[in-house]
């Protein structure tokens, strides 16, 4: 899968992120540094920067992260088409992938230790916003009013 990854700050989860990301076989487009020795970056150009890789196309789904996670996720929400979740734990980014069909996952530089972070991981690639669950008429419909208020 080809996944952007951004974030404001390189710090040890980044470096972990990344290579947990390698070893899953996954494809990487940077945004940011995300690697430790880069310099740091506004969240809100580097979430945009993912989340317009996402919306057009060039790659499958991104993941962004910033102090909080909150400011990544709100600036990647602003992009039309974009569904970005910010997950604390697997269970939230399982039901975001089922409830939301999010394609951009957001993590928390202060609260998400690796090994939550690779919980995380494991839920969001083990859950698919095509499946049985997901395509129910009920979260399509919900997925579709989000949509209309782009519009």
């Amino acid at each position: 899968m080809r996944i952007a990854i951004g974030s404001d700050q390189a710090t040890e989860l980044t470096e972990e992120l990344l290579a947990q990301l390698e070893v899953r076989g996954h494809k990487l487009f940077t945004y940011g540094p995300v690697r430790i020795g880069e310099a740091d970056r506004d969240w809100p150009l580097v979430a945009a920067d993912v989340a317009r890789a996402v919306a057009d196309g060039g790659v499958d789904e991104g993941i962004v992260c910033c102090w909080t996670g909150t400011g990544v996720t709100i600036a990647a929400n602003k992009i039309p088409g974009i569904r970005c979740a910010l997950a604390g734990d697997a269970e939230t980014a399982r039901g975001a992938r089922i409830y939301n069909h999010a394609n951009v996952l957001a993590l928390s530089l202060r609260a998400t230790s690796a090994p939550q972070m690779r919980e995380i991981l494991d839920a969001w690639f083990a859950t698919s916003s095509q499946s049985g669950e997901a395509q129910s008429e009920w979260n399509r419909q919900q997925v579709e009013r989000v949509a209309a208020l782009e519009k």
